[in-house]
Formats: structure tokens, sequence, C-alpha cells
């Protein structure tokens, strides 16, 4: 990605670490890309922030003295990276959040800065035409900038720098010219992290992969929109969404994700996964344990995918030696209170 002049990036390049135990536990060698590092405690920062950025960039150079408001809609994590990049330029920030929304997340909006915070509907569906039709389409909304919290050509092309990451941090390949993961796992609510990635794989593997890299699309039974259109062969929205993990929450995913998961470019394969809230929790758990990261129940299904059966059930042929990257994403919407709340239900037989 070309940089944008004068305008500081407001995300930032996190570590890889590889995990003994979870490899272990794994069977194979299992990598943890630590986005959840970012400013916003997400990897939202990446792609909201690169909107943000060059929205801001456009702004300036048609009228410097002048800097826009943005608008962004958003079950937290997106307003959160919306908010900490609107202020890291100098910019102000509201947010318009679902009834879902935990009152601990509105509260870290607020405390953080956002110009305001809005509750409005019952999904983020709901919150989002609320946004549009009172801040970005009415009158009188001129120097309102809507931010796209996941389907924006913008929002994929700053979500896509992860992959530049992985493919620099990571040990080299055994053979030249191979890309250094054979999988890289990442959790999907509306697509805008699993389109960064297939866009960053299509940008390193090139015309002619020597290999094939898979892409696990991970979601919660309840807030599997990516799921339900594979299944029905169309884009197909939830009725409504009954996961806890209500940072997956979009109704339906972005038209590019349904068609980046049904036909994926030349060495990519896609394999969608659905598991439940109660896994998502065990993931959570397990990496808190293991690794003292916190994380919420959006990012530890991928985690519970990556290390434990399903990840044997889709890539039959892992060896010992095949490397998983585990996209952890992060979230805000966790404490240590909620993660022992998760372990005593678990204890307690929830599945």
């Amino acid at each position: 990605m070309a940089p944008t002049p004068d305008i500081k990036k407001p995300w930032i390049e996190t570590p890889i670490i590889e995990s003994a135990t979870l490899s272990k536990i794994a069977g194979c060698r299992i990598f943890l890309k630590l986005d959840l590092l970012q400013p916003s405690g997400s990897f939202k920062s990446r792609g909201v922030g690169n909107f943000i950025r060059a929205s801001l960039e456009e702004q300036l150079t048609s009228n410097p003295t002048k800097r826009p408001h943005f608008y962004i809609s958003s079950g937290g994590n997106a307003g959160l990276a919306a908010v900490h990049a609107a202020l890291d330029l100098n910019c102000k920030c509201s947010v318009v959040v679902p009834h879902s929304t935990k009152p601990f997340m509105i509260g870290r909006l607020r405390q953080i800065g956002a110009t305001e915070v809005i509750q409005h509907g019952a999904s983020w569906f709901e919150a989002d035409s609320y946004l549009r039709e009172h801040f970005i389409e009415n009158e009188g909304c001129e120097g309102n900038v809507y931010v796209p919290p996941f389907d924006h050509h913008l929002v994929w092309e700053g979500a896509s720098s992860m992959v530049d990451e992985i493919a620099c941090q990571m040990p080299a390949a055994e053979k030249e010219g191979e890309f250094p993961a054979d999988a890289i796992v990442c959790s999907v609510g509306g697509g805008g992290l699993f389109n960064g990635i297939i866009q960053g794989l299509q940008r390193n593997l090139g015309d002619r992969p020597a290999k094939n890299v898979r892409v696990l699309a991970v979601e919660t039974a309840g807030a599997h929109s990516l799921a339900l259109s594979l299944q029905e062969g169309k884009l197909s929205s939830l009725d409504k969404i009954t996961s806890q993990a209500t940072s997956l929450g979009a109704l339906r995913v972005a038209r590019r994700a349904f068609e980046n998961a049904s036909a994926p470019p030349p060495g990519v394969e896609v394999q969608s996964v659905v598991g439940s809230d109660a896994e998502a929790a065990r993931g959570i758990v397990r990496l808190a344990d293991e690794t003292r990261l916190q994380v919420e129940l959006a990012c530890g299904i991928s985690v519970e995918v990556a290390v434990g059966k399903e990840l044997r059930r889709v890539m039959p042929t892992l060896t010992p030696e095949s490397r998983v990257v585990i996209v952890v994403c992060g979230g805000s919407n966790i404490n240590a209170e909620m993660i022992a709340g998760y372990r005593e239900q678990l204890e307690a037989g929830w599945e």
C-alpha cells in the first residue's frame, strides 16, 4: 500500500509468536498474530484506521482548514478503532451502537473520547440505518463522513497489511517462494478481516503460487451469516443475532466476503467453520491460561477451532510441521471477571 504523505498511520505492526503449548495441543506449529495489541485493542485499527486516514487526506486536499467529523455504527470494536484513529488524527468521531452492546463497551467508547455514543436498534443493521438516515443523508450533515465498519475496499486494504507482516515475520518456508504459513484462522463478522486476508494473500502469492494456503473463516452459531450464505448458495441474511459473540453480529456479510469464500483467488482455499458460544468461551479461557492474553468471544472461537478437533477435520493432512496462524484479533469487550464467569459456566457443563 502506498503511504499517505504527512498523515501518520493510526495502527501499528504487531508481533507474531509461536506457542509451544498450543502447538502441542493442536499437533502442529501454532503461531499467534497478536492484533489485540493494536491501539484500539483489535484488528479494526487497521481497516477503519486506513479508511479514516484516506478520508482525512482527501478532505485536507480540498479544504485544508476543515477536518471531518466521522460517524460509525458498531457493536463496539470498530467504534473503538474509529475513535482512536480519529483522535490520533485530531478529528471528532461519534458512534452508534445497537442495544445489544454491553454497558462495559459503551463506557469504553465514552472513556476514550467519543464525541457521542448513541444506542439504537436491536442489531448492527438497525444502528447503521439510523446513523445513515440521521447523520449522513439528512440535510445539514455536510462535513460528516460515514465510516464503514467492514464493507469498503479501504477497510480491506488496511486489514491486508496483516498478511504482509505475517509474510515477513514468520520463519522462512522450506521451499523458496512459498508463503510461510499453511493456514490462517480468522473470525468473520461482516467480512472486513476475511476480505483483507484474502487480498493480502493474493498480493503475496502472485498469479502462480507455489502452494495453496488454507483460510479458515470462523463464526459462532447465531452469528453465522457467511456460513448461511454459502449453504444457500447466495448472499443471505440471518433473521437475528442469537450468539453472545455480538462483535460478529452482522446479519449479512459483505458481498465481497461471500464472493471470496465461494470462489477464492488462485492459491487460496477457504473453509467455513461454525462453532458454539461455549467453544468461543473455551478458547478465551485457554488463551488466558496459556498466554495470559485476554480476548473476547469473537476472537476466542478462532483460538478454539485452531487447537481443537475442527482443525484436524478440515485439514486431515496436518503434520507436526504444518504452520497455522491464528489471528488473535482481540476485542475490548472482555475483562478478568468475564473470563472467570466463562470458566465457571464451562465447568458447570456449558456446551
